[in-house]
């Protein structure tokens, strides 16, 4: 256990937040920081210390955790911010933010280059399970650092998995959420076509989750009020997991996608789809919402084939 440690936590919005209260709760003493002073002070609340800089946190912590919005946040922060420079050789930093590849492995590099430990280790599970301390870590670097962050993964999470080296697990993401992109429009894409089929939202439920439709985004965040009580679709859909996130995750994996040359066209439409969605209406809520969008578009009429050839 690293219990006895201090840690300092950068990035304390929905996500970072509930993850630096779930390290005090497990014993750690947290030194805390976020540009958004609500933030900050909801933080203190559950018990971090709050610190006037990113830079005063690390100069007193043995472990550095970032939930930051983006690659060039985190670079920044890294590089031009100071914050290795702050830090005692051999600090471990881990990054939970979810960024591009490339920016995870520019900034493991920067981490090492000044004499500290570096691991990329993203999430899954979203605002509730930031909350309940359930989320899945996705872990990319050496398997020393994986073993040394492990207690605080735990702490926070009910599950992690060392997915290579540097950057592998910001790959793992990517894909993990390229796939739920596409199952959601798919299982609201079938809602839509039953309606006009005739079938009732529970019928439709009733079968697919019990035969070769059954997916967690049809079991767990069901895009339709009533079938599962809890999903984000029985709440006017408030984020569980925001569409601009998600948006955000599908443009990450439509970068890769491009970069490494595959064929993944159903991720590249999704990619588009949740942008347009993010940018319009679903702006303010969970992807899920997204039904509502694929509802009106074909109320406006049908489908028709996008690229030549495409259709029959």
């Amino acid at each position: 256990m690293v219990n006895g440690k201090v840690i300092a936590f950068i990035g304390l919005g929905h996500m970072g937040g509930p993850m630096a209260a779930s390290l005090v709760r497990a014993g750690h003493r947290v030194l805390g920081y976020d540009v958004v002073p609500r933030s900050l002070d909801a933080a203190a609340a559950a018990g971090v210390t709050p610190a006037a800089s990113a830079a005063a946190c690390a100069a007193e912590a043995d472990v550095v955790v970032t939930m930051l919005p983006s690659g060039r946040h985190v670079l920044a922060l890294y590089r031009e911010e100071g914050l290795l420079d702050a830090a005692r050789p051999g600090t471990l930093f881990i990054d939970c933010s979810t960024i591009d590849v490339a920016d995870a492995r520019l900034a493991h590099e920067a981490a090492t280059a000044a004499g500290h430990r570096a691991l990329d280790a993203p999430v899954s599970g979203g605002v509730v399970g930031a909350e309940a301390a359930t989320l899945t870590f996705m872990a990319g670097g050496s398997p020393d650092e994986f073993t040394a962050a492990e207690p605080l993964l735990a702490a926070m999470g009910r599950k992690s998995v060392h997915c290579g080296g540097p950057g592998a697990g910001q790959a793992a993401k990517i894909c993990n959420n390229m796939i739920l992109g596409i199952s959601m429009i798919a299982v609201s894409e079938a809602f839509v076509l039953g309606e006009s089929l005739g079938l009732t939202h529970q019928a439709l439920y009733d079968v697919a989750s019990t035969a070769s439709g059954q997916c967690w985004a049809l079991t767990v965040n069901c895009p339709v009020p009533g079938p599962v009580p809890t999903s984000p679709a029985n709440r006017d859909y408030r984020p569980g997991f925001a569409a601009p996130l998600m948006a955000k995750d599908l443009g990450l994996a439509a970068n890769a996608v491009r970069s490494a040359g595959v064929r993944a066209e159903l991720g590249l439409r999704a990619a588009e789809l949740y942008q347009a969605f993010a940018s319009g209406d679903g702006a303010d809520q969970d992807f899920s919402g997204i039904v509502e969008s694929i509802r009106q578009r074909s109320a406006d009429g049908p489908a028709r084939p996008e690229r030549e050839g495409a259709g029959s």
